[in-house]
């Protein structure tokens, strides 16, 4: 069994057989028969290995808007999957029962990504569900050859990786959706059992070398006031106001009981963000999910019960700017 197990990638070896994971800002030190906080790296007589290599928990068929991705090519269809694993322990996880828990796997290799994605006239893979990057070694395996089979990668991701292996993985990334759960520190430590200032490195660094789309879960009464708003806005403002921005409605699931967020504070937060940012959308609630113009406000993706876009040569039809994103 261990002769099928894959070394990770990024780590060092330290004494008495522990060694020191150096994916993501968790620095994990691990003994002996130990795993990481993410719980996908294993240490065995001394080497780490990537203990979920290959194993996905699910694979399916979802649409684009779903990641959310509202500017890479909309009405798409994109095929996701994912491991059983993530870097963060966030009391309000919305997937817990996956990232959390332990679930049923199974082995996946990329040529059989390959052909579903051809069976099913599909041209975007999406590493996805759970966290993509406690999946590094099978990613940067399975992306080289996707890429080689004109596929599209997605990762829908917490950001929470460090710049060194993110900078290998980029060249086979095209988008990513990133999670910015708050614009505090103290967020992160306390409630995701992580660190703000290594997602918004990979923001910045990501956002130069791939199509990037944000999501911010307003959480009620814990990141939803109207400064710590303000600030995920200046920070985007400060990386590209172009950038769309999904603030999205939560819901009391896992270890959170706080109540759902109220319409009219994501409503106020999206008007905040619109004197700052050209895109922002709302998720998680019934409201208009189009895409219009930020220079004369022509509708320019109609999503309905169907998704037309009008964007000619990625620009604005009527007024010719240019939309940020990928149709």
């Amino acid at each position: 069994m261990r002769s099928k197990m894959t070394e990770a990638k990024y780590y060092k070896k330290l004494t008495n057989q522990k060694v020191q994971c150096l994916l993501c800002s968790h620095f994990c030190i691990i003994d002996l028969d130990e795993e990481g906080k993410c719980q996908s790296r294993l240490n065995v007589d001394g080497i780490l290995y990537a203990a979920n290599y290959g194993k996905t928990m699910s694979i399916s068929l979802d649409p684009m808007e779903k990641k959310p991705l509202y500017h890479f090519y909309p009405g798409s269809t994109i095929l996701s999957l994912g491991p059983n694993s993530c870097n963060f322990s966030c009391a309000f996880c919305q997937n817990y029962t996956s990232s959390q828990q332990e679930v049923p796997t199974r082995d996946v290799i990329p040529q059989e990504i390959v052909q579903i994605c051809k069976k099913q006239n599909c041209n975007f893979v999406a590493f996805t569900y759970t966290e993509p990057f406690t999946w590094f070694e099978f990613i940067l395996d399975a992306a080289k050859i996707l890429q080689e089979n004109n596929l599209k990668i997605v990762l829908v991701t917490n950001g929470f990786i460090n710049q060194e292996p993110l900078q290998e993985l980029l060249p086979y990334i095209d988008a990513m959706n990133i999670d910015l759960k708050s614009m505090d520190d103290d967020f992160y430590k306390n409630i995701c059992s992580g660190k703000l200032k290594p997602v918004l490195e990979t923001i910045r660094t990501a956002a130069k070398n791939c199509h990037i789309e944000i999501t911010n879960l307003l959480i009620t009464d814990e990141n939803d006031s109207e400064e710590n708003i303000n600030r995920l806005v200046d920070f985007m403002e400060s990386v590209d106001p172009e950038i769309p921005l999904h603030f999205s409605r939560y819901y009391p699931t896992y270890k959170m009981t706080n109540p759902p967020t109220p319409l009219e504070r994501l409503e106020r937060a999206q008007r905040i963000a619109t004197k700052k940012l050209s895109y922002v959308y709302l998720g998680n609630v019934l409201t208009d999910h189009n895409t219009y113009c930020p220079q004369c406000s022509s509708l320019l993706i109609e999503r309905e019960y169907y998704i037309k876009s009008r964007i000619l040569n990625g620009k604005c039809p009527a007024c010719g700017k240019v939309i940020y994103g990928r149709f």
